[in-house]
């Protein structure tokens, strides 16, 4: 794939007057509370935009949904918060890092947050069958030691996009892989330079399309990848728009 439009619209974004901290964090508040939105439609919430917006942002509860849909919300809230921090600070890739992000999302299984699954799972409708428990912690131990590879030999772009395919494969948690994946994919995209993506719901079958291409097809992350860069460059092509208009 050729990444230059989206290196051109980095490098103008780079060289463009920032965003000062109180503009920067409300930009920020908005595209957290759609990403909590849709990462969590993908997973199969009920709640909508606003009743996401209203339990993040002003503690309401919403009567007729579910404890565990409020908790999915600010449990992806909180991941998000913590995934901006590690970015900030440039941390590496762990697995303590990931199983940190796992926490927050899963805030409301003590069991289970944090820890890599004990038993063997099927995903319905895929074309690929997760590695046996025992499997796991020897599998992410490879695949965050592949990834310095695939960074240093492909585009960020199709490194996260290969990452977020193999994690999402090897399904090392019980429960949240989706949420706690989107948002590792994030905390890469920012370290690199670049903007975090939304992945909408309304995409969700092109997004499941692309795992079933990547372990069906040679493992290519082609797909997925187009879709990254798709988001990614509506992204900066946003930022860019309002720093224009400041100016």
């Amino acid at each position: 794939m050729d990444y230059t439009r989206i290196e051109k619209l980095r490098e103008k974004l780079k060289s463009m007057r920032p965003l000062n901290p109180t503009e920067l964090k409300r930009l920020r508040e908005e595209f957290m509370v759609e990403n909590t939105y849709d990462s969590n439609a993908i997973e199969g919430n009920t709640l909508t935009l606003r009743e996401t917006a209203m339990i993040i942002k002003e503690g309401i509860t919403i009567a007729e949904k579910p404890v565990r849909e409020h908790l999915d919300a600010i449990g992806h809230k909180d991941a998000f918060e913590h995934m901006v921090y590690l970015a900030d600070k440039n941390e590496p890739l762990t697995e303590r890092a990931i199983k940190e992000l796992h926490s927050l999302v899963l805030m409301a299984d003590a069991l289970n947050k944090g820890a890599y699954r004990r038993i063997p799972v099927t995903i319905l409708g895929a074309a690929h069958t997760p590695p046996q428990p025992y499997l796991v912690p020897v599998q992410m131990e490879a695949l965050i030691a592949d990834y310095g590879g695939m960074k240093k030999n492909t585009h960020i772009i199709e490194a996260v996009a290969e990452f977020h395919l193999r994690f999402e494969g090897i399904h090392p948690f019980i429960d949240g892989n989706g949420r706690t994946g989107r948002i590792i994919l994030n905390l890469e995209l920012i370290k690199a330079g670049l903007l975090p993506i939304n992945i909408k719901f309304r995409d969700k079958n092109k997004y499941y399309d692309s795992f079933d291409s990547y372990y069906a097809d040679g493992r290519a992350p082609d797909r997925l990848a187009e879709l990254i860069s798709a988001y990614e460059t509506d992204e900066l092509l946003k930022h860019i728009s309002i720093l224009e208009q400041k100016i």
